[in-house]
């Protein structure tokens, strides 16, 4: 079994209506029509989204893999959430040669990650790398004072600003953005401070 650290969402050890949870299944379930043919689910963690992708979209899906930094978490994903379409693999998303190993994509998730990432360019850089040209990338960071200054989780490195994280996709074709409070994801509207953002990439 794989330790529960607080941040790490796992399903069957949470109760149905955590928000937490709910806004994780939020993110995933947003980002299902973008997800077709060979999909990376990037820290996936416990390995319930990247199921999810391989159920919900198995007829526009060829193949989904999961990629998170802890073998024992991607032991857990391979036991509890096996599909025919799915495997999981234990490596470090800023690998530069990550690439070599996996190949490329045609879409990639990959929900609250840049928080907890100190080299934030070599993951940009990996997104960039492991998306096919006219690929689509999802990408979700939560808001906070900026890159570099304290937050309050102790398992993010910082939380970028808004503003900071529109700049990190310019050099993709078209980018999207949406926020999100809770389960509630949408453009963004005037007046409101969302806690969230969600950017939608096309390569």
């Amino acid at each position: 079994m794989i330790e529960d650290t607080g941040e790490r969402v796992i399903p069957k050890m949470m109760d149905p209506m955590n928000p937490l949870l709910l806004e994780h299944i939020a993110r995933y379930q947003f980002a299902l029509p973008y997800l077709h043919g060979r999909v990376l689910d990037l820290s996936c963690g416990s390995g319930y989204g990247s199921h999810m992708i391989a159920k919900r979209r198995k007829r526009e899906v060829e193949e989904v893999v999961g990629i998170d930094l802890d073998p024992k978490t991607i032991k857990y994903a391979k036991g509890e959430y096996y599909h025919p379409k799915t495997q999981f693999i234990a490596a470090n998303a800023i690998d530069a040669t990550l690439v070599d190993h996996v190949g490329t994509f045609d879409a990639i998730v990959s929900f609250e990650t840049i928080e907890h990432i100190a080299e934030e360019q070599a993951l940009l850089n990996n997104y960039y790398r492991l998306l096919k040209p006219g690929g689509t990338l999802v990408v979700s960071t939560p808001f906070g004072q900026g890159r570099g200054q304290p937050c309050g989780s102790p398992f993010h490195v910082h939380q970028l600003t808004e503003q900071e994280f529109e700049s990190l996709f310019t050099n993709y074709s078209t980018s999207q953005f949406y926020y999100q409070d809770g389960v509630l994801i949408e453009p963004k509207r005037e007046g409101i401070r969302y806690p969230l953002g969600i950017a939608v990439c096309t390569k």
